[in-house]
């Protein structure tokens, strides 16, 4: 793997007001939703870059996504099981706390989580 570590270099979608609500009902929830930016914590950092674990900008947005669907449906701490790498986030703080391998992922026992997020591809 020689890409670079990919960082999320542009907020997620923010609600501009100049969506058309007559087609659309947009919630006060929903504007809260679309602009909380995906944070990775500075040891989650660390952690991707000694691990070598690359994450594209397309997947940190399919990420966010899900971390706001399990969020929605009370989720606070979560892993994040993708094909090469996992991830313990906190739905609740909109943050990554941590990141291993799946290699590194299958000889450990994970606490403090109340749900999983499984990516595909």
């Amino acid at each position: 793997m020689n890409t670079r570590i990919h960082q999320l270099h542009q907020p997620l979608p923010s609600f501009t007001g100049k969506q058309s609500t007559k087609n659309k009902s947009v919630s006060f929830q929903d504007v809260l939703e679309t602009t909380k930016q995906l944070n990775v914590s500075k040891h989650a950092r660390q952690r991707l870059e000694d691990r070598n674990i690359h994450i594209s900008d397309t997947k940190w947005k399919q990420i966010s996504s899900k971390m706001a669907d399990a969020r929605s449906k009370g989720v606070t701490d979560s892993l994040v099981v993708m094909n090469d790498a996992t991830l313990v986030v906190s739905t609740k703080n909109n943050t990554v706390v941590t990141a291993m391998s799946r290699e590194d992922a299958s000889s450990h026992i994970f606490t403090n989580i109340n749900g999983t997020i499984v990516m595909g591809d």
